[in-house]
């Protein structure tokens, strides 16, 4: 414990970290293209980015840009290796962490296993200026514990009435249980920017009536057939169609991002991000 707290302190002394957790409850709304096309984006306009696959038993980040895995979180808590030691070079300079696929023991984390997932994010010595957090889809521990300690939630919805549903159910579980009340929204797949704001008003109109919350749009992204080639590209879509309606509404999301701020306290770095998973 004195060794892990002396590492809290070493991260908090060297580096402040813009923390963002992707989720969005439903599963096929685009949630890990939007963490993967925002994260490309910031790293074109010159920020350090790390993407944690936290997909822990369906990992899809590297597979979505062609990248080769030889180790993966499950090395790192087997004890086989560091996780500076898994860290893969995406496009852009972006860092990724990749999860492990189609394991269930990666799902079933133990106590200890998990503790010991958070020692190893304390022990990182790679520098970075945003750590983005793609999560699982669904409404399990592991996807609450990333997003209730994060210190901004990205909530990705599109509009069906699972997605709304869904995304709903995941705000009142961190609202009531755990202390999160402040939700950034992307529409996701629009046909236009005034559906994404009509889809917003639906998920504002149950929240308001149900839920202390407060909702922020923050990105309109429109359906777009770029992203299915991009896909198959095994590219991102800033990269693969930069000029395509999706690429210019994630790279007005990242600028978007690099304008939160980090709050002087605690809250947000890196250390508390740990420190968050740790207590909970």
């Amino acid at each position: 414990m004195i060794d892990q707290a002396s590492g809290l302190r070493k991260m908090q002394e060297l580096q402040k970290v813009k923390v963002i957790a992707v989720s969005g409850g439903k599963g096929g709304v685009g949630k890990t293209n939007v963490s993967l096309n925002t994260a490309i984006a910031l790293g074109q306009q010159g920020k350090r980015v790390l993407v944690l696959d936290a997909d822990l038993g369906l990992a899809n980040v590297d597979v979505m840009l062609g990248l080769r895995v030889k180790r993966n979180l499950s090395h790192v808590l087997s004890g086989e290796c560091e996780l500076d030691d898994i860290i893969i070079d995406g496009p852009a300079g972006v860092k990724i962490i990749p999860a492990t696929s189609g394991s269930q023991s990666m799902v079933d984390l133990t106590p200890s296993e998990h503790a010991g997932l958070i020692r190893a994010f304390s022990e990182i010595q790679t520098s970075f200026d945003v750590l983005l957090v793609d999560t699982a889809a669904g409404i399990s521990d592991m996807v609450l514990s990333f997003t209730r300690a994060a210190q901004d939630v990205v909530l990705v919805v599109c509009d069906e009435p699972t997605s709304i549903t869904d995304c709903y159910a995941l705000m009142k579980l961190l609202s009531r249980d755990h202390g999160v009340f402040k939700f950034k929204v992307v529409a996701n797949m629009v046909r236009s920017a005034n559906e994404g704001q009509q889809l917003f008003a639906k998920l504002t109109k149950v929240t308001d009536r149900f839920l202390d919350v407060a909702l922020e749009l923050v990105a309109v992204v429109p359906f777009d057939e770029n992203i299915r080639k991009s896909v198959r590209k095994q590219q991102a879509i800033v990269e693969a169609y930069p000029q395509s309606p999706a690429a210019q509404a994630f790279t007005k999301l990242a600028k978007k991002v690099n304008d939160w701020p980090i709050p002087q306290q605690a809250s947000g770095h890196l250390e508390f991000f740990i420190e968050q998973l740790i207590t909970h």
